[in-house]
């Protein structure tokens, strides 16, 4: 990521817009600047307050915590640390205090890792008892350009850093283009390691493999953290660059890249994640509109909100149910952006119904690699161009 300069580029190094091409993009002529439609959403009802969520406008300000070099991830322990953890996708983790100050490198890996483009260390993910245990995960493409979830403990002669002889791999998945290669790692509430893959890369499911049960591809995945390997919680997705869970409700939330058409998030409750037999239903469909007509997805879960690339949007960056309370505009709202246009936007959080009200909230970050969520439940926006911002409240 750190060779590409300019959001254009990056636009498809990071998140993958749809093309024939693995190095291509559709919405390659737009940048971070481009201006939204009056309403980019495709599914939206009229805008409407609901009791209990914020309006979705203004009354938040960026604070910036630090700069980085190509970040594209950030994360906080459960406990035991009260510091970030920021990835940077050439193959390094930096660790900054939550009020700033200068960071310090955490874990090294750039020789093992691919990068750019879409490919790179990709995400971290801590232990649930990670004060106690000291483990940490992580996913890279490697050189090998297949893609790997690794454990490492915590050094012992420095517990701000990892050990990196302590490294036990998990999961190694076979790919077969650089694209696609979704790459977050995150607990779920219940405690199961979750690794968010992509199709596979191409264009359209060249391999048809979102659908394919056989296949680790186009799947969230459950990592066995004891005896390694994986299995299926969820299919049917082109590329869930970032997912995330309600820390109220539990309910599941996905922000799956789409092809040249529709970008869409996905969303179900907490009890239907834990049934399984999850079906979001790329490549019979792009969004809610039919696409690879050899493929059939029945009972497959429509998306709570899809918009089209039309506004200027080309790679949707999934993001949180916001429940930090000072956010008062943003209480019990999904907030998510386009890594193009950069604004950050909302909806109310309901996964038992299409977004009723979505808007934009008033605040941009150009080049949107990732959000993310500290235990407090405070929220973090990433630019791919340096910055890292916790949103505050203000008058913005």
């Amino acid at each position: 990521m750190a060779v590409l300069g300019i959001a254009t580029a990056l636009a498809c190094a990071v998140a993958g817009c749809g093309d024939d091409e693995p190095t291509t993009c559709s919405a390659s002529t737009s940048t971070a600047s481009t201006q939204p439609s009056e309403d980019p959403g495709t599914t939206g009802r009229e805008a409407e307050e609901v009791p209990g969520s914020g309006s979705g406008s203004g009354g938040i300000e960026l604070e910036e915590i630090g700069e980085f070099a190509s970040p594209v991830h950030v994360a906080q322990p459960p406990s035991g640390d009260d510091g970030l953890y920021v990835v940077e996708q050439e193959g390094t983790i930096q660790r900054i205090d939550a009020n700033g100050g200068e960071p310090s490198l955490v874990l090294d890996i750039t020789d093992q890792v691919t990068c750019c483009g879409e490919q790179g260390l990709l995400s971290v993910a801590f232990a649930p008892d990670y004060e106690k245990s000291g483990l940490l995960y992580v996913a890279f493409t490697g050189t090998d350009q297949n893609q790997h979830v690794v454990e490492y403990s915590r050094s012992g002669s420095d517990p701000l850093t990892a050990d990196p002889d302590s490294a036990r791999e998990l999961a190694s998945i076979e790919d077969f283009a650089s694209n696609h290669n979704g790459g977050l790692v995150l607990f779920a509430p219940n405690g199961d390691l979750l690794l968010g893959m992509g199709d596979g890369g191409g264009g359209g499911d060249p391999e048809r493999t979102a659908q394919d049960l056989e296949s680790p591809l186009g799947k969230l995945l459950r990592i066995d953290r004891d005896e390694g390997g994986h299995d299926v919680a969820a299919f049917g997705l082109r590329n869930p660059w970032r997912f995330s869970f309600d820390r109220e409700t539990g309910d599941l939330w996905i922000g799956d890249v789409g092809q040249d058409v529709l970008e869409e998030i996905d969303a179900v409750t907490a009890r239907q994640f834990e049934s399984g037999d999850l079906n979001f239903g790329w490549s019979a469909f792009e969004g809610s509109e039919r696409f690879n007509s050899d493929q059939e997805a029945p009972g497959a879960i429509a998306p709570v909100f899809e918009y089209s690339h039309e506004g200027g949007g080309c790679s949707v960056t999934g993001g949180y149910v916001v429940r930090d309370e000072s956010l008062q505009s943003l209480y019990g709202r999904y907030l998510y952006g386009d890594f193009c246009l950069g604004q950050l936007r909302s909806f109310t959080a309901d996964p038992s119904e299409q977004a009723r009200d979505d808007r934009e909230l008033g605040v941009e970050v150009p080049a949107l690699s990732s959000f993310g969520e500290d235990r407090q439940g405070r929220i973090y926006a990433v630019s791919s161009e340096g910055p890292v911002y916790r949103l505050t409240a203000g008058d913005s």
